[in-house]
């Protein structure tokens, strides 16, 4: 039986643009696969774009079959109107993930942003900079909001990769450079984290 792809979904979700990424990785190298917005700017109504939300990210869902999702976490608590906007934008996107039965995990901005550059008031010029140097990117400019999913993508398999590190070595049966062994054991231990 072949080894399930890790293939993760990053989301920034906003009211008016979602970003998304899709972040894999292939002998040894990290891939985006795609990294894209969905766009509502030409929407007027707040419950449209809801909907227009749940159905692209259903849809990508169906298309990358991510094994598990990412999603920042809002907090800027300047406009309550607009925060609540964005609470909605972020529950459309998880129950698009959710009812596919793939865990998703909220990240805050400053942890995103301190597990790709080490400090959590980064610039969003310096995670965009540590991005490309790390990752090998579609070709298409990315949107700043494409970026952002990105880099949330990223910081969930950086969590996933030192989930796996904390494995006792006695489960790990094959040498330890041998990530495949790493994320069996992790599977073996977490049977309810893995959709089959």
């Amino acid at each position: 039986m072949g080894m399930a792809e890790n293939i993760i979904l990053g989301i920034d979700p906003g009211s008016r643009t979602t970003g998304f990424a899709i972040l894999t990785r292939q002998k040894g190298k990290l891939i985006a696969l795609r990294c894209d917005t969905i766009n509502m700017a030409t929407m007027d109504d707040h419950s449209d774009r809801l909907q227009y939300i749940f159905d692209k990210v259903s849809k990508i869902v169906s298309s990358f079959n991510p094994t598990s999702c990412a999603v920042e976490t809002p907090i800027y608590g300047v406009d309550p109107q607009a925060m609540l906007k964005l609470g909605r934008a972020q529950a459309a996107a998880m129950l698009a993930i959710t009812n596919h039965d793939i865990s998703v995990t909220e990240y805050y901005p400053k942890q995103v942003k301190k597990s790709i550059t080490g400090n959590g008031n980064a610039s969003k010029e310096q995670v965009a900079f540590m991005l490309r140097k790390m990752v090998k990117l579609p070709g298409e400019k990315l949107s700043k909001d494409a970026t952002d999913a990105l880099a949330v993508a990223w910081c969930h398999l950086m969590k996933q990769n030192s989930i796996q590190n904390d494995i006792p070595k006695s489960q790990n049966k094959t040498h330890q450079n041998n990530s495949k062994s790493s994320w069996e054991s992790f599977v073996a231990n977490n049977p309810d984290r893995i959709r089959s």
